[in-house]
């Protein structure tokens, strides 16, 4: 396959990783807290309209997938997930990871990336993940390197947020990489 035009459901213990449709902008909306806006430097606030618009839109992209992250036991929306930038000709892909206040501290980064990755790795014929993560989010950068990613440089100064300055964390992971990782 050369392009991620398939929508992959994945299930773990704790998770459910699905295609988002346009029913889950109001939890969206609902998880862009404060801080999980800081942690995604996401500067603009959103619309009900403009997140159903975009949701609407994500199963007929070719070049990423888009994916809620739902807790198992409940059914509950924690988040969403983006395998984006895909770039046939090398091989490579992005990753992107955004948990509401319900997801966070309780170990579903690290469910929900390990699972991604796998499911990229194993079905699609990419030899490259990338990713950025900001210097002031240490939690989110030992989730990635707990399930593989190695830290490759810095982006310095590439957020102001409040008035200061962050560096960006350039982080990435090899197929070989992840080949050697332990689950």
């Amino acid at each position: 396959m050369d392009d991620l035009s398939v929508k992959p459901t994945i299930e773990g213990a704790r998770l459910v990783l699905r295609p988002v449709d346009v029913d889950d902008a109001e939890e969206f909306l609902a998880s862009m807290d404060e801080e999980g806006r800081r942690l995604t430097g996401t500067h603009r606030t959103f619309t009900i309209e403009v997140v159903r618009d975009w949701f609407s839109t994500r199963g007929a992209t070719t070049d990423r997938w888009d994916l809620a992250i739902v807790e198992r036991a409940s059914g509950r929306w924690i988040g969403e997930l983006a395998i984006l930038d895909w770039d046939a000709d090398n091989r490579s892909c992005g990753f992107r990871i955004a948990l509401g206040p319900d997801g966070r501290n309780r170990g579903y980064g690290t469910e929900a990336t390990r699972l991604v990755v796998d499911r990229v790795f194993r079905d699609l014929p990419v030899h490259r993940i990338q990713l950025e993560v900001y210097a002031f989010n240490p939690r989110a950068q030992h989730v990635y390197e707990r399930v593989g990613f190695v830290r490759e440089g810095t982006l310095r100064d590439s957020l102001c947020w409040d008035g200061r300055y962050h560096d960006t964390i350039v982080m990435g992971l090899l197929r070989s990489d992840w080949e050697l990782t332990p689950a």
